[in-house]
């Protein structure tokens, strides 16, 4: 009888990211943005390897990421004019012969995109928001709502770095004109006819599938709290005075007074954000979760939830409203978050485990 000690077999790990061909050749966990990931990782027993992507090479990653047990993903919905389109196919194909996925892209279409804050409009974090899925009826709802509601903010459904996102007000005692200004880092405002810009939003019904339309929030300069996620659990907190959506100041766009501030990274027991926390943990997750269909293994390993500051409640406290969630490429993260992700994937991968040998 063999009454030898084996050690469970060890799981495999690619961290996947998008870069070239000479970024491919050089990879190596110790040169990677994700190096405290890869550490983290290896603590808990979890080898991981890297994985540069790009469409001219999408057969040999393909390959790389069929050897692995899981695939973590790190790649941007849009960089340099390409879309994640090839890469969502790949990774479907490989998610369905074994390897899991996260974030999967039929995951972040559900939570990863701007229509998430229509379809959970209702949750406590939601604000008056609307969807348009044509061109037909942006033209025809869009100016009246402007005009009765107040400033708006325009977003395509898939994004990142403030791309396609616009405030827009209506500017008073003209006829059709208004005033926008685009969230990309260096825009400053333009005055146009609406119908200008309209039309220049109508490509992101080709890309994205819909426009989504939520109030401006006057509380902006107050700053945006970016809540991490690892699974269904907080893995911690950023803060940060953005610039995005506030004119800058007459020295332009490129003076100091119109950078953004640093983002101030907190673990997950930082005092500031407990509410926040418990609003995240023990409802709105769950209830994002019962409303776009997904499980908890099924949540990203790490994604963010971007919030603003709402109006105060009758009690004088802090609400909050989300503008965003991002699954495909959530980096930087706080110091607490790679510990995080790695106790995620370990129990993705026992989860795994229990499959394989229950089927």
């Amino acid at each position: 009888m063999d009454t030898e000690c084996h050690s469970p077999p060890l799981r495999t790990i690619a961290i996947l990211s998008r870069g070239d061909a000479a970024a491919r050749r050089e990879a190596t966990a110790q040169n990677s943005r994700f190096v405290r990931v890869f550490e983290a990782l290896a603590a808990a027993g979890i080898d991981a390897f890297p994985v540069i992507y790009d469409e001219s090479f999408a057969g040999a990653v393909r390959d790389q990421l069929l050897a692995a047990d899981g695939v973590l993903v790190w790649v941007d919905p849009i960089h340099q004019g390409k879309t994640r389109a090839e890469l969502d196919a790949l990774l479907r194909d490989v998610a369905a012969q074994g390897p899991w996925v996260s974030a999967h892209p039929d995951i972040i279409l559900k939570m990863g995109v701007k229509e998430v804050l229509y379809r959970t409009r209702h949750l406590g974090w939601g604000a008056d928001t609307h969807r348009y899925d044509t061109a037909t009826s942006f033209r025809s709802q869009f100016p009246a709502r402007l005009r009765a509601s107040g400033p708006r903010v325009l977003k395509q459904n898939r994004g990142n770095g403030g791309q396609g996102v616009w405030k827009v007000e209506a500017l008073p005692d003209t006829e059709g004109m208004v005033r926008v200004l685009h969230a990309q880092c260096g825009s400053t405002p333009e005055d146009m006819p609406i119908d200008a810009l309209l039309a220049r939003c109508e490509p992101y019904f080709g890309w994205g599938g819909c426009i989504i339309d939520q109030a401006f929030q006057p509380r902006l300069p107050d700053g945006m709290i970016r809540c991490y996620m690892s699974g269904a659990k907080v893995a911690g907190f950023g803060h940060q005075k953005i610039k995005a959506l506030i004119p800058p100041p007459p020295e332009g766009p490129e003076a100091p007074e119109a950078q953004p501030g640093p983002r101030i990274m907190h673990g997950p027991d930082a005092p500031p954000f407990q509410a926040l926390r418990g609003a995240m943990e023990d409802e709105w997750t769950p209830q994002m979760m019962a409303t776009l269909g997904i499980d908890e293994s099924s949540l990203p390993v790490i994604w963010d939830a971007d919030f603003l500051y709402g109006p105060k409640d009758a009690a004088g406290a802090d609400t909050y409203v989300l503008c965003e969630i991002n699954a495909s490429s959530c980096f930087a993260i706080p110091e607490e978050a790679p510990a995080a992700i790695a106790r995620t994937v370990k129990q993705r991968l026992m989860r795994t485990e229990r499959t394989r040998v229950r089927t």
